[in-house]
């Protein structure tokens, strides 16, 4: 069963805050010299390095039973931590065993809304902040085409067997500005045409359909006249 919601403000709503899960792949600095965890020993855990001396990082895959595997701290666990959370634990532990006041840095690179329908770049978007925003995505896809209803846009989350519908209204600043419209990984955003492109194509798919019939008509018309001569 698809639930759905029309947008309205709503100041009391938590911000949603992503938590991590297995399967995540993070990306860890350390800002004060990230040499110093490639130089622990890279090969332990690291997917990859990139980067110059003076900054590197790393790429880690959450393992199923939601621990990391660090250079020189072995598995620590992750799963359910947001990002902010997970990167102070590590930043803790670092500086109790191998380097001094370290600065980490972490992002779940991973993270990806996909937008569809009257949107000028449709396809897939990375998450690259905590708080992202329907708008500001909008924004780096190019903007709406002018057949878009910008009243009628709908953000769809959840599992196929219990989907659910945020209907958003960009005229309505305060459902732009509710924390609820918020994206989240794996929000598929759909764009609707507005009522005159609707009848626009309508008319055309009549058109393309008619037309053939009316050539048919006229065809006949003229036979007909030509046999009666």
């Amino acid at each position: 069963m698809i639930s759905t919601d029309t947008m309205s403000p709503k100041p009391e709503a938590a911000a949603y805050q992503y938590h991590i899960k297995s399967q995540d792949i993070l990306e860890i600095r350390n800002l004060q010299n990230s040499k110093n965890i490639v130089d622990l020993n890279p090969s332990q855990g690291a997917i990859s390095s990139q980067g110059g001396a003076n900054n590197q990082s790393e790429t880690y895959q959450v393992e199923e039973d939601g621990t990391v595997a660090l250079t020189g701290l072995g598995h620590i666990a992750v799963a359910g931590l947001t990002r902010y959370e997970a990167q102070k634990k590590i930043e803790d532990l670092y500086q109790k065993t191998f380097l001094k006041q370290p600065i980490i840095a972490l992002k779940i690179v991973n993270l990806k809304v996909t937008i569809l329908g009257e949107i000028r770049g449709q396809g897939n978007y990375a998450l690259l902040k905590d708080k992202t925003s329907l708008v500001e995505l909008i924004g780096e896809a190019g903007g709406l085409t002018e057949k878009a209803d910008e009243k009628n846009i709908k953000i769809i989350r959840g599992t196929e067997q219990n989907p659910h519908v945020t209907e958003i209204n960009l005229n309505d600043i305060g459902a732009i500005n509710n924390p609820a419209a918020l994206l989240q990984s794996g929000d598929i955003i759909y764009v609707s045409q507005n009522n005159r492109a609707r009848r626009a194509d309508n008319l055309q798919n009549f058109s393309t359909l008619i037309q053939p019939a009316l050539i048919l008509f006229n065809t006949a018309l003229i036979i007909f006249a030509l046999v009666r001569k």
